[in-house]
């Protein structure tokens, strides 16, 4: 584990007898694209730590997808983290976009870190504060944002998330995520099509105009 980069930056602060616990006992393993991690009323057994891929943190509300967040390389889900301080049950779905590896710290390791190592609870904070501003950004792009604006903020995300564009993404997907239907996508596509924001392609949707 001496390899991981990202763990190493992450808690290099920490001191190098940290370190060693933490290779003793982080598991690393990897799951294939397209792969469930978890979803609600599962019991949390890991604290994750993301170092390749991409992971979408959301929910389910009458079958309509909300997103929360994606988990970078480098980040760990917040969520989980919260929830092994209530009942160690899942409130979440988390989904492998991509082919992703992660280190998991087992729970009662991570318990016995935050006692012994206090400072690791400045890792966490940050992430807190990122993932609430981005929820707040949402928050805004749902109710000031037409549709067409929030799909075009959508689509740039994931181009940014994944550093490729053309980005390999479906209608539904999108219409998932921002919480409508694949034909309404479709139209609004369609319109920034034809606006010169965007050109659609067989293997993906690319992005002109990055001010939209």
């Amino acid at each position: 584990m001496r390899n991981e980069k990202y763990l190493t930056e992450k808690f290099a602060f920490l001191g190098t007898e940290f370190l060693a616990e933490l290779e003793n006992c982080a598991v690393i393993t990897e799951v294939k694209a397209r792969t469930e991690i978890i979803a609600p009323g599962q019991r949390i057994n890991y604290i994750p730590i993301l170092l390749n891929g991409s992971v979408k943190v959301y929910t389910l509300n009458d079958g309509r997808e909300l997103l929360y967040y994606y988990i970078k390389p480098g980040e760990s889900c917040i969520m989980t983290v919260a929830s092994i301080f209530q009942n160690s049950i899942s409130r979440i779905y988390a989904y492998a976009e991509e082919p992703s590896k992660f280190a998991l710290i087992p729970v009662s390791d991570f318990v016995e870190f935050v006692k012994k190592y206090p400072l690791i609870n400045t890792v966490f904070y940050e992430e807190y504060d990122t993932r609430f501003t981005a929820l707040m950004d949402m928050v805004n792009d749902a109710v000031y944002h037409k549709l067409d604006i929030r799909v075009f903020n959508y689509i740039q995300k994931q181009v940014d998330l994944t550093g490729t564009n053309p980005v390999t993404i479906s209608h539904k997907e999108i219409a998932a995520g921002l919480g409508t239907v694949r034909e309404v996508v479709s139209r609004v596509l369609k319109k920034l099509v034809n606006e010169g924001y965007v050109a659609q392609h067989k293997y993906g949707i690319e992005i002109l105009n990055k001010k939209k």
